[in-house]
């Protein structure tokens, strides 16, 4: 039986906006994600799917209810706790690659190795092997502005691997990619998925990456449904 890696029990969270002013972007949110699945977060703007991606990721906490990753209750760690979970459970793919523009591919990846507690030679170890396994063997040396989009997102895959997450968190992983390069990053995801089995949720507003996913998660006006 596969593990579950993310339960998510009648999450809460409104944005105080002013006096008058609240946002309930999340309204009771109830979830499983299963050990080696990959799943996709899709609505329209607005209906809480950063929201969710925020305190799947331990970057933003509910007012209420419940977080179990791996069958731990995030829902009361302390921040530092957090951090240190954050760390060695949980890796990140963002839109906008958040690469350092002053440190070469190889050096990117190796300071997430940091925030793992791997030594240098091991994070340098890791970093290298992980950008040769995404095709990145001749630009290990490259800074982020003379890489490709699709490079630079190859860099922050790596980046996100390197501290041997069982949860990867990807929000808008194609989203300033072009359609054919969007296409070979989720080839890539996928590939990964099924070799290492694991856990891809993604949140993404395009249905060809949604429907390329083993289940999609839909949510609306702060609530969900899976399919």
């Amino acid at each position: 039986m596969p593990k579950t890696i993310i339960r998510a029990e009648n999450i809460h969270k409104t944005y105080h906006m002013s006096k008058t002013n609240e946002v309930h972007a999340l309204q009771g949110i109830n979830l499983e994600v299963m050990e080696g699945d990959f799943s996709a977060i899709i609505g329209p703007s607005g209906c809480g799917k950063s929201t969710l991606m925020q305190i799947l990721g331990l970057l933003d906490r509910p007012d209420s209810g419940r977080l179990y990753i791996n069958d731990v209750d995030t829902s009361t760690m302390k921040e530092r706790q957090a951090v240190k979970f954050r760390a060695n459970t949980i890796g990140f793919i963002f839109q906008g690659f958040n690469l350092l523009p002053a440190l070469t591919a190889l050096e990117n990846v190796m300071l997430a190795g940091r925030y793992g507690g791997l030594n240098r030679v091991e994070k340098k170890k890791r970093a290298r092997r992980l950008l040769e396994m995404m095709g990145l063997a001749e630009r290990l040396h490259h800074t982020p502005n003379e890489l490709s989009g699709g490079q630079q997102q190859r860099v922050a895959i790596a980046r996100a691997l390197i501290n041997s997450p069982s949860l990867i968190l990807a929000d808008e992983p194609t989203g300033e990619l072009d359609s054919e390069t969007s296409l070979e990053i989720i080839e890539l995801l996928k590939e990964l998925n099924e070799k290492n089995n694991q856990t891809f949720v993604l949140v993404t507003h395009n249905l060809e990456v949604a429907n390329s996913c083993k289940k999609i998660i839909h949510l609306k006006d702060g609530k969900n449904t899976s399919a």
